[in-house]
Formats: C-alpha cells, sequence, structure tokens
C-alpha cells in the first residue's frame, strides 16, 4: 500500500515542483515516469494480493490491497493518458498558421533566445508534420482593420488566460506568454495581423513551447480556441 501512496504523491508534486521552480522541468518529467512505474508495480502486487482473497485467512485485510489497487491506478491514470495523447500528435512545439512565413517574436525574443527551444522556426520538416497533423490551422481573414483586429485579439488573449506582454495596433502585433496549469509550462505567442487590400485584415497566430520537444497538441489546441473567439 505504502508504494502506491507514494506513487501517488510523486505523480501530484511532479507537477507543481515544477512549476514553483523547486527543480527544473526535467526532474519534474522524471518524477512523473518513475512515479508511474512505481504505480503499476504497486498496481500489479495489489492485483495479485486481491486476487489471494480466495484464500479465507486473506479476507480479514481485504480492504488494504483493494485501497491500494484504488490508489495505484489513480497515480498511473494521467501519466498514462498524457502518453497516449503524445502518442497522437507528431513530437513538434511550434504551431503557426503560416508555415512558409511564420510570425516572428520581437518582444519576447530575449526569452526565447534563453529558452531551449530558441526562436526559430523549424521549418519545411516542422511544417509538414504540422501539415499533415493538423490541417485546419489555416490564416484567419476578418473584415477589422487592423488596429481594430489586433486590439480585439489582444482582448481575447487576457479572456484566454495570457499574460500580453506587447501590444502594437499600428504595427498589428500582439505577444503574450500562455503558462499551462499542472506543470506551468510557459509557451510564447504572437499574433501578426496585416491588411488586404480588399479591406479588412489577415490574422496570423503562432504558439512555440520554451521547453520540451512535443507539447503534446497544446500549442494547436490554443490557436484554435483563439481563432474561434476570433472569427
Amino acid at each position: 500500500m505504502a508504494a502506491a501512496f507514494i506513487a501517488l504523491a510523486m505523480m501530484i508534486a511532479a507537477g507543481p515542483g515544477t512549476r514553483f521552480e523547486l527543480w527544473n522541468y526535467r526532474v519534474g518529467l522524471s518524477v512523473l515516469k518513475w512515479a508511474t512505474y512505481i504505480g503499476i508495480g504497486a498496481a500489479v502486487l495489489a492485483a495479485v494480493l486481491i486476487a489471494l482473497l480466495a484464500v479465507k485467512e486473506w479476507r480479514a485485510q481485504a480492504w488494504m490491497p483493494m485501497v491500494a489497487f484504488v490508489v495505484a491506478l489513480m497515480a498511473i491514470g494521467p501519466p498514462v493518458a498524457l502518453l497516449f495523447k503524445a502518442k497522437s500528435v507528431p513530437p513538434i512545439h511550434d504551431i503557426t498558421t503560416d508555415m512558409a512565413d511564420p510570425p516572428a517574436f520581437v518582444a519576447l525574443m530575449p526569452a526565447r533566445a534563453a529558452a531551449p527551444n530558441g526562436a526559430a522556426y523549424g521549418g519545411e520538416a516542422i511544417a509538414k508534420q504540422q501539415q499533415a497533423a493538423y490541417p485546419d490551422i489555416e490564416p484567419l481573414m476578418t473584415k477589422d482593420s487592423l488596429a481594430a483586429a489586433t486590439q480585439r485579439a489582444a482582448d481575447i488573449g487576457r479572456g484566454m488566460g495570457w499574460d500580453i506582454v506587447a501590444l502594437d495596433p499600428a504595427a498589428g502585433r500582439v505577444e503574450a506568454t500562455a503558462t499551462t496549469g499542472w506543470f506551468g509550462f510557459k509557451d510564447d505567442i504572437v499574433v501578426r495581423v496585416r491588411p488586404e487590400a480588399a479591406g479588412g485584415s489577415r490574422v496570423d497566430v503562432r504558439s512555440a513551447s520554451r521547453v520540451g520537444v512535443s507539447d503534446i497538441g497544446a500549442n494547436a489546441a490554443r490557436i484554435r480556441e483563439f481563432l474561434v473567439h476570433l472569427a
């Protein structure tokens, strides 16, 4: 039973420990991985003990392996779900509506330059993976003027919990940072608005994680939600 509770405690602590900078994200992910391993071991052991309840002498303590099994499942459930999610999406972390000319970071360039993933877009290899996995991520055409669309983009971003770092309605640029809930990972967003010759504006968005190879689909989901609100 102790192993099951240890696994659950490790699973719960992995995210907040990273979010509050008690350790770096690699340690947090390692804690989560080992919580999963310990949880699986505890679940298997508990299942064996539950099977042994067929022996009459063991039935007096029947609650112990059952509680251990449930706790172990609670420990391994979230990380296993994340693993399946990660395997369902490509291992990329930089998503944009314009893969040929991704919106560039300006105000956030120092933060991007200091982050493991940097600021440079990955090019054709990343674009092909994005196109295959997220073909619906496209620019948005709006009837709003450049300044109006830019301001509305910033307002929507704030409503989604983004920390707006830069807002330039004249240039048609919004830069922001979103923080994920469990681990507190930082993802940076830049919204670029350009006037259309026929009137209105074209809005492009880029959302990129500062750390990690895969974003488990978070950046694409963020862009989708933003464009739905903006449309």
